[in-house]
């Protein structure tokens, strides 16, 4: 965390800002299938792996799973592969491949919206 004043307000006074996380797909081979019960059980061994994450800054954002539940690919934001890596070792689960990826859509609409106007102007309707 870093100190930052605004500019625009009084300059005695600061701000905390948080120096974003990097995000992460996280590709992973369960060649038996996930083995995760939709019960206590479950929950807890979901909050144990979270507690491991938490050690070493990794946040599970979402994860999708095929429907045969052989493969997963997890969102997570982490300070770099090293530090998913080492905590899926602690909580014994496989990696395959680990990919740096950013959100499209936050901006997608802008570029889709200005592709629309630029195609109306050239090929009037």
């Amino acid at each position: 965390m870093r100190a930052a004043s605004s500019g625009r307000d009084d300059p005695a006074v600061v701000h905390a800002t948080e120096e974003p996380m990097t995000r992460y797909l996280v590709e992973r081979t369960f060649p038996d299938g996930l083995a995760l019960p939709a019960d206590d059980a479950g929950a807890q061994a979901c909050r144990g792996v979270v507690a491991v994450n938490g050690d070493e800054q990794v946040t599970w954002v979402h994860s999708y799973v095929t429907p045969d539940k052989k493969k997963t690919f997890c969102i997570y934001d982490a300070p770099s592969p090293e530090a998913i890596r080492k905590v899926a070792d602690r909580n014994k689960l496989p990696v395959d491949r680990i990919t740096e990826v950013r959100v499209l859509a936050r901006n997608f609409g802008s570029f889709v919206a200005l592709g629309f106007i630029l195609v109306k102007s050239v090929h009037p309707a």
